[in-house]
Formats: C-alpha cells, structure tokens, sequence
C-alpha cells in the first residue's frame, strides 16, 4: 500500500506528515509506504497511491486521482490523524 503526504514545497510539513502517518500506521498495525510530496509533483508520485494526505488548501490541487484524498487538519494530532487514516483504510 502507498500513501503520499503532500505540501506546498514537499519539505516541511509533508515530512511532518509523513513521519506522523507512519507513526499512526504503526499504531495500526498496516504495512504502507508513505511518500513525502510537493504538491506540483503530485500526479507522478501519487499516480498508483491508495491515499493522499493534505491540508485543506491544497485539495483543489491534487487535480483527478483514483487515491482517496484524506484532508488533514492538524498534522501534529495523531488521534485525527489514526481516525481518518483507519475510516480511508477501512
């Protein structure tokens, strides 16, 4: 499985996120790769991702994927994080 955490420059707080969800995903017990992003990339990294992660301002950016798209409020609140994470990944 293959999830990519995007941001505006693919840095910052998509590294956040990252090490974040894979924190959650091991909480979880689910095996996946998380991907760090910028969002003008993210066509060609997430092209075969079952989720993205993102902020609300970035959505209407991601433009058509087959991958849901989990909005992220607070990058640093894992309970959010593990319930929207669990509900995408059912």
């Amino acid at each position: 499985m293959k999830i990519v955490a995007i941001c505006g420059a693919g840095v910052g707080t998509s590294a956040i996120l990252k090490v974040n969800a894979e924190r959650v995903l091991d909480r979880l017990d689910i095996d996946a790769q998380v991907t760090a992003s910028d969002v003008a990339n993210v066509r060609v990294v997430a092209a075969d991702a079952q989720v993205i992660l993102t902020s609300p301002e970035l959505v209407d950016a991601i433009g058509e994927t087959n991958a849901d798209i989990v909005i992220v409020e607070n990058y640093f609140d894992l309970e959010e994080l593990e319930a929207k994470l669990e509900a995408a990944l059912g």
